[in-house]
C-alpha cells in the first residue's frame, strides 16, 4: 500500500478542483525527492522530517463541505520550498528562517551530504521544474474563482512543530494566522478569522513570528478581490510531532470542527463585500 502522505501529480503539483470561492494552498505537504536531488542528501535530508505533515487528512471534510479548490505541492519543502520569494529576500529580516532551497532542517542541522548542496544553475533548474508548475497552478485556481465569484479567497495551510528553538522561542499557540499585517485581505476578513479563534477555545495569535509566506504576501491583493489567509497550526493539536508522526483522529476532529467555522466565517466576510471599484489588474 502506497503512503498517503505522498502527493504525486503530473509536473510535481496535483490539483483537486472545486466550485466554491474557496482555495485551500498546501505548499509544504509534499514527501517527494526526486532521485537526482536524493543522492545528494544525507540520511536526516531523504526523512523530510520538516513536512507540514497529514494536512490532506485534516482538511478532507472541510475541502468538501465549501466545495474548495486543493492545490499541493508534492515535492518535499527540501527540494524547493514553494513559499520562499525566489529573489532570495528574507520574509523575516533579522530572525532565523529557511531558504528557497534549505540547507538545513527546523532545528539548524545540515540535510545534504558534505560538498553537495545545491549551487546556483541546480537552484535555477529546480525553480523551473518544481517550483514554478506549484504558482502556476495556484495562480490559476485562484483567477478561475475570481471569474467565476467575482473574488477568491486563499485559506494557506501550514503546520509545524509546537516546539523549534532555532525558529522561535518557547511553545507556539495551536492557530498563527498571518495576513501580512492586514495588506493580504480584507479587514473584514482578518476580523471574522480573530473572532471565531476566540470563540475556538484554542490558544492563537495573529500577525506574530508567522505572518504570512511568500504565497500569502504575493496573491493577497484584496484591492483586486484577492484574499489570501495564511494559518499555521501547532502539530500538537492533530498528530505525533515526531517520527512516525501518525495523525490523531480524537484531537484532530476538535481542531477540524474549529477550522471549519474559521472558515466559514472568513467565506461569509468576503461574499458580503461590495466588488472592487477597479477592474481586476492581471499584471
Amino acid at each position: 500500500m502506497s503512503n498517503p502522505r505522498i502527493i504525486h501529480g503530473a509536473g510535481y503539483v496535483t490539483t483537486i478542483q472545486g466550485n466554491g470561492p474557496l482555495i485551500l494552498g498546501m505548499p509544504h505537504i509534499g514527501t517527494l525527492v526526486p532521485p537526482e536531488v536524493s543522492v545528494t542528501l544525507n540520511d536526516l535530508g531523504r526523512a523530510v522530517p520538516d513536512t507540514d505533515w497529514w494536512l490532506d487528512k485534516l482538511y478532507a471534510e472541510i475541502a468538501q463541505r465549501f466545495d474548495a479548490t486543493v492545490v499541493m505541492a508534492g515535492v518535499s519543502r527540501f527540494v524547493i520550498d514553494v513559499n520562499r520569494d525566489p529573489s532570495g529576500v528574507s520574509l523575516y529580516p533579522g530572525q532565523n528562517t529557511t531558504t528557497l532551497c534549505p540547507l538545513t532542517t527546523f532545528d539548524n542541522i545540515s540535510i545534504y551530504h558534505k560538498g553537495q548542496e545545491p549551487d546556483k544553475p541546480e537552484i535555477d533548474r529546480r525553480q523551473q521544474a518544481y517550483f514554478q508548475p506549484f504558482h502556476d497552478a495556484l495562480a490559476t485556481a485562484l483567477e478561475k474563482s475570481r471569474e467565476a465569484h467575482g473574488y477568491a479567497v486563499l485559506y494557506d495551510c501550514h503546520s509545524i512543530r509546537s516546539e523549534c528553538p532555532h525558529l522561535f522561542e518557547g511553545v507556539l499557540p495551536t492557530l498563527n494566522l498571518g495576513t501580512n499585517t492586514g495588506k493580504s485581505c480584507a479587514t473584514e476578513l482578518q476580523q471574522a478569522a480573530e473572532f471565531n479563534m476566540d470563540k475556538s477555545g484554542f490558544s492563537h495569535v495573529s500577525n506574530s513570528r508567522f505572518k504570512g509566506g511568500f504565497i500569502t504576501r504575493h496573491y493577497g491583493r484584496p484591492s483586486q478581490d484577492l484574499h489570501a489567509l495564511q494559518m499555521e497550526i501547532a502539530q500538537s493539536a492533530y498528530m505525533q510531532e515526531h517520527a512516525p508522526w501518525t495523525f490523531d483522529a480524537a484531537k484532530a476532529g476538535i481542531l477540524q470542527q474549529a477550522i471549519s467555522e474559521i472558515i466559514a466565517a472568513i467565506l461569509a466576510a468576503a461574499a458580503a463585500l461590495p466588488p472592487s471599484p477597479s477592474p481586476h489588474s492581471h499584471s
